[in-house]
C-alpha cells in the first residue's frame, strides 16, 4: 500500500493520504500471547461443542474453570 521508494511522494505523505499515521506504518505488530492464545483456544473448543452459548455464559464457564477474564 505505501511504497518507501516512490519517487514523487515521501512516506509521510502517502500516510497522509490514506489517513494513516506515520508511527502505525513503522510499527512492528506484536504477536499474541501464550496466555491469550490458550484463552482463545478453550472458548473456541467451548463454543464450537455448544454454539448456542453467547459471551456471558462462556465468560462464566471460563471463571469457574479457574481462569482470570
Amino acid at each position: 500500500m505505501i511504497d518507501d521508494g516512490h519517487a514523487e511522494l515521501s512516506v509521510r505523505r502517502q500516510c497522509r493520504l490514506i489517513g494513516l499515521g506515520r508511527a502505525t506504518y513503522y510499527r512492528e505488530p506484536t504477536g499474541e500471547s501464550a496466555e491469550n492464545l490458550a484463552l482463545m483456544r478453550l472458548i473456541d473448543e467451548q463454543y464450537t461443542a455448544c454454539p448456542f452459548y453467547g459471551s456471558r455464559r462462556i465468560t462464566r464457564w471460563l471463571v469457574r474453570g479457574g481462569h482470570e477474564v
